[in-house]
């Protein structure tokens, strides 16, 4: 049997790799696969939860609209992770928003095929529990920040946590491997991008940050920390 050239790829997704060949076989076929432009909308908040999502390439924002009408970003999906894993769970609507934020392609699993496969693996089940407890993890950090913290300290505290997930080391110091906007970074951390430039300026004078061809560099590490 020929199999599709997600076959390998799944290999790599934390979630499956330890399934055997016929076990990944099975979820193979079940996956059907879309490509989403940057700016395309994958699914609305509110909307009925009816399947798992895998990114193979690209990049995806999550976000909540705020009853201000500002947007919320929580988190952004990388290649090889999945995302809302939750409706699997309860059956109900999608909590939150998704937008390609690059062109973007994307596998999804109906959540009644899911059923199935979880059913018969339940290593699969676990997976998605510890990842569903780490995104958890990452709001309450949200919640707490917006609540305790002042602006400055919320931009240092995202900064030093991209560069823990994302960071890759350059001669400058650390690169945040992602092309963020200004107001991606307001949308963190909860503010004005007004307020988002005037705090990367101040940390660009202090030397704790570059910007260079769109992408944060983190020079002084040491010094991006005594913001907090």
């Amino acid at each position: 049997m020929k199999l599709s050239e997600y076959f390998a790829y799944l290999r790599k997704i934390p979630l499956f790799s330890y399934l055997d060949d016929q076990q990944l076989a099975e979820v193979d076929r079940l996956i059907m696969e879309r490509t989403y432009h940057r700016g395309r909308i994958i699914f609305v908040e509110g909307e009925p939860g009816e399947a798992v999502f895998f990114l193979r390439s690209g990049r995806v924002k999550i976000s909540k609209q705020a009853e201000d009408g500002r947007e919320q970003i929580l988190h952004f999906i990388h290649p090889g992770e999945i995302f809302a894993e939750v409706v699997l769970f309860d059956g109900g609507p999608y909590p939150a928003s998704a937008e390609a934020v690059e062109d973007s392609k994307i596998g999804l699993i109906k959540n009644s095929d899911m059923e199935r496969i979880t059913a018969a693996n339940p290593d699969i089940a676990l997976g998605m529990l510890k990842i569903m407890a780490r995104r958890l993890r990452m709001a309450q950090k949200q919640i707490n920040e917006l609540a305790l913290m002042d602006t400055s300290r919320r931009m240092a505290s995202t900064l030093l946590f991209l560069a823990a997930e994302q960071g890759v080391p350059c001669e400058k110091g650390t690169a945040i491997d992602m092309s963020l906007t200004n107001q991606d970074l307001a949308s963190m951390i909860g503010t004005s991008r007004e307020t988002a430039n005037r705090i990367l300026s101040d940390m660009r004078r202090q030397k704790a940050i570059q910007v260079d061809k769109k992408q944060i560099i983190i020079s002084d590490m040491k010094r991006l920390k005594s913001w907090l």
